[in-house]
């Protein structure tokens, strides 16, 4: 026996000497990444945490936070920028075209539109290393139509992407909480309360709604808009939280990032923190548990009503998580689903990977679903023209309405990143204002050999405007 368990012992230690091999290559590959800027480094300690809840009780405690956190900003980062790094389009040189702070409003920061008398409040929660600008254009608009609208910066975010270094989602979960309150009280009890949260924000939604499910002494919201909800991450989020203890080790600071890239974008982090990753991971890890205490034999009862709007097509988030964590686990109810299919005319299908964006056919087609369902997609193989396809919640017919919407001819599928945007966004829109005063990304124009830009081309050819805003208005 002692000659097989030497070969077993060889074959062990042999694994093992290739591991360690293979985790110290990958430690020396994102340790030979750009040097760490002060936007990378700065310790921001007037950001707002759970742990200061118990001081920060209202909405304009938070605020007057947020302006010491600001302060700190320009001391700590801006006037840190080396002149190498003076550039018009990077966010942390006073005056470029990616600084918000010389905008005319800087929607990095929270802000609150005021509607009296209120037919009801709005809480905005933008997604994970964005700002309150994502969803800047609903809540103009449901001002507009007589809604309290606070549109809530979260810990970490509209600051630097050191931010999301430290932050944790119980701090997130703990802001949200404050501004439901600051909301309620603003609206009174008589008139509804909703909350529209995207990407990670519609998760701080959704566990905002089932810890209060479970018996948390919060206000009572009466309906719950999900835009591209991150219910569900993929499985690689799950060794983040390896890789961020490791980047707190002195002279491993890297290993606590993703992404190192040039800072560009003035309303989101284009270098991304291993721990912001980690926290999406673990809020829904949190979800997943609560759902499966409160589900009964018919599902999850007392839920808000929920309506979500998600693309089939999502690098991001899991598509098929919104369906199999969250809408599949509630009772009937009032809850809709909105999907957007890819572009499936066959003259751009060529072009698709095989089997790309699955699913919608089985939802159309399956057992009855305990929520209705509504899919935006091509009328016909041959045909850019969009129809709602409709399938009523635990009924099996489906319906066609026409949209009167339209496939651009260059988009072939609609992004995570797209949704919250119009067409005609400043920033992220399909076409660059007549007359800029900030920088314009929905459509860069850079040609040149690859391999050379600092950007991934991956994230310049992405959809950053929904071309179909209109009908999720």
């Amino acid at each position: 026996m002692k000659p097989l368990r030497h070969v077993a012992l060889f074959i062990v230690y042999g694994a093992l000497a290739i591991l360690i091999a293979a985790v110290a290559a990958y430690v020396s590959y994102l340790q030979d990444r750009g040097d760490l800027r002060p936007w990378h480094s700065a310790h921001l300690d007037a950001e707002f945490t759970a742990a200061k809840r118990d001081d920060v009780r209202t909405l304009d405690d938070y605020r007057r936070l947020e302006d010491r956190l600001f302060e700190q900003l320009r001391s700590k980062v801006y006037e840190k920028t080396a002149s190498l790094d003076r550039s018009i389009i990077n966010r942390y040189w006073s005056g470029s075209l990616a600084d918000s702070t010389e905008y005319p409003k800087n929607w990095n920061r929270t802000f609150e539109l005021d509607a009296t008398p209120a037919r009801g409040g709005v809480l905005l929660l933008h997604g994970m290393s964005d700002s309150p600008y994502s969803l800047r254009a609903l809540g103009e608009r449901l001002n507009q139509l007589g809604f309290q609208v606070v549109g809530l910066r979260l810990p970490g975010h509209g600051t630097a992407p050191s931010g999301l270094v430290h932050a944790t989602w119980q701090d997130l979960a703990a802001a949200t909480r404050l501004a439901a309150r600051h909301l309620r009280n603003r609206i009174g009890s008589e008139v509804p309360l909703y909350l529209v949260g995207y990407s990670n924000g519609a998760a701080l939604a959704v566990e905002y709604a089932l810890a209060r499910l479970q018996g948390e002494d919060l206000p009572k919201v009466d309906g719950l808009i999900l835009l591209s909800p991150a219910v569900g991450v993929g499985r690689v989020a799950a060794f983040a939280s390896w890789q961020a203890q490791l980047g707190k080790i002195p002279g491993l600071e890297k290993l606590a990032w993703n992404s190192l890239t040039p800072e560009y974008d003035p309303y989101k982090y284009a270098s991304f923190a291993v721990n912001a990753g980690d926290q999406v991971y673990q809020l829904t890890r949190v979800i997943d548990q609560r759902m499966t205490e409160l589900a009964g034999t018919e599902g999850i009862s007392g839920m808000p009503p929920v309506l979500a709007f998600q693309s089939v097509a999502d690098a991001t988030v899991s598509a098929p998580a919104v369906v199999d964590v969250l809408f599949q686990r509630l009772t009937h109810g009032g809850h809709e689903l909105v999907a957007f299919d890819i572009n499936r005319n066959t003259e751009v299908d060529v072009l698709m990977r095989p089997g790309a964006a699955p699913g919608v056919k089985q939802l159309l087609e399956g057992p009855p679903l305990p929520f209705e369902l509504t899919v935006l997609q091509n009328a016909s193989p041959d045909s850019e023209a969009i129809v709602a396809v409709r399938r009523a919640s635990g009924e099996t017919a489906l319906t066609q309405v026409e949209t009167g919407l339209r496939w651009p001819l260059e988009v072939f599928a609609l992004s995570h990143v797209a949704l919250p945007f119009p067409p005609d966004d400043p920033i992220y829109g399909a076409h660059p204002p007549r007359t800029p005063t900030a920088i314009y990304l929905g459509r860069p124009d850079l040609l040149g050999e690859r391999g050379l830009l600092a950007v991934p081309a991956a994230d310049l050819l992405r959809l950053r405007f929904n071309p179909f805003y209109s009908y999720l208005e």
